[in-house]
């Protein structure tokens, strides 16, 4: 979740190798990972074709970046930690498995954004699944993740690296890039701080290219936009036909896809076939992030980007706000929190709060923090801390409970 304010990329000539390899130095810095997680860092390398990795661009169009050391964070690094077996996905999201109960019911995925991994937390804090980054050529910055509806694969956006992917779960291999890693534009396989990607129920991918002021389908057996809302650099709030700076593409039940736009703070809701329903602001929300339902449908929840941030539950029909958190100062007070979601089950608020290094549950009538991974402040990739997150997903499809035998 970029600041909107914040200077572009400045254009670069180097060549892309020059910009951005993973280099023995930064290899070097990472711990030893367990066999079971060298072997699905290098299972991932191996499955990615050199043709999705680096797509063909249009000449003249892509322009490349320069790749700083905030960039590139932590470069590969992982946990360390022996990584139990994968269960089968026994549940959905209408029928989840069985909930853990407060504090957190369900384990969660989390994209770890300056440590270019991804790592999954069960409600006990272990951690039972990861994805390092493969290759800091091809996976960076991942700042955004959600399951695909069975749970098998996640679909991945990395606002900065600019691209989107597909990472097959059970492997914890990287299957589909689409986007000029390091290189940034509005034509064929190029994005300008693409978010928010989600694999629809047709096998689609959505995301918001942000800078570019548009949503994208993209078929990932054909590398084709097959549906774009928004019309390229005209930066508007007239959805579909324009669009104002989106960095939300959330897909609802019916199929319907709930868009959000920073300027303006608009969340609108668009049918599959390009048909808005509806289109309001969101209450006392400057920089909204990510707009999701809650979990019976009925309202929005949605994060305010902003130091000290906000999150809002609010009735889209008439905009009045039913639950709120805010604090100025304190423990409980947020930096820059680019989601929040409804759990299932509890119904208490999962937050992540990017730039104080935390995910964290709050208590939904008492709005005490009840649960947290990581420490306020204090950025690490070892257990127990992260560096920048900036997404995440409920994983409601396995039974890790009794898999672990919790």
């Amino acid at each position: 979740m970029p600041l909107l304010n914040r200077p572009s990329s400045p254009a670069f000539s180097l060549p892309l190798a020059t910009l951005c390899l993973v280099s023995a130095s930064c290899l070097a810095q990472a711990p030893a990972a367990s066999p079971t997680t060298a072997e699905a860092a290098t299972a991932a390398v191996q499955k990615v074709a050199p043709t999705k990795a680096r797509p063909t661009r249009a000449k003249g169009v892509a322009i490349a970046v320069l790749v700083t050391a905030d960039m590139t964070g932590a470069g590969v690094v992982s946990s360390g930690v022996t990584l139990p077996p994968i269960p089968k996905a026994t549940g959905n999201r209408k029928n989840p498995v069985a909930s853990w109960g407060k504090p957190l019911p369900y384990p969660i995925v989390i994209a770890d954004r300056r440590n270019n991994r991804l790592i999954e937390i069960a409600p006990d804090k272990s951690i039972i699944w990861e994805f390092p980054s493969p290759s800091l050529a091809v996976y960076r910055g991942n700042e955004d993740v959600n399951f695909s509806a069975d749970g098998s694969q996640l679909a991945v956006s990395e606002e900065d690296n600019f691209d989107i992917h597909l990472v097959d779960y059970n492997e914890r291999a990287l299957t589909w890039t689409w986007g000029t890693p390091d290189h940034r534009g509005s034509g064929p396989n190029l994005l300008n701080y693409p978010d928010d990607a989600h694999l629809l129920a047709d096998g689609q991918v959505i995301t918001a290219d942000i800078r570019n002021c548009r949503i994208l389908i993209i078929d990932p057996k054909t590398d084709k936009v097959t549906t774009q809302w928004g019309t390229t650099g005209k930066c508007k709030h007239n959805p579909p036909k324009q669009l104002d700076y989106a960095n939300g593409a959330t897909p609802l039940e019916n199929g319907d896809i709930l868009v959000t736009e920073i300027n303006g703070s608009w969340i609108s809701r668009v049918t599959r076939a390009g048909k808005l329903l509806w289109s309001v602001q969101a209450p006392t929300v400057s920089y909204p992030s990510d707009a999701f339902p809650t979990v019976d449908g009925k309202q929005i929840i949605v994060a305010d980007f902003k130091k000290p941030g906000k999150v809002v539950i609010f009735d889209p029909a008439t905009r009045k706000i039913t639950w709120e958190y805010f604090y100025k100062d304190g423990e409980k007070a947020l930096d820059h929190c680019s989601i929040a979601r409804e759990l299932p089950d509890t119904g208490d608020i999962l937050i992540v709060d990017d730039l104080n290094d935390r995910v964290m549950v709050v208590d939904r009538k008492t709005k005490d923090i009840i649960w947290q991974y990581g420490e306020k402040n204090k950025k690490g990739h070892t257990p127990g801390l992260l560096n920048y997150p900036d997404g995440f997903d409920i994983d409601v499809f396995r039974d890790w409970k009794t898999a672990l035998k919790k």
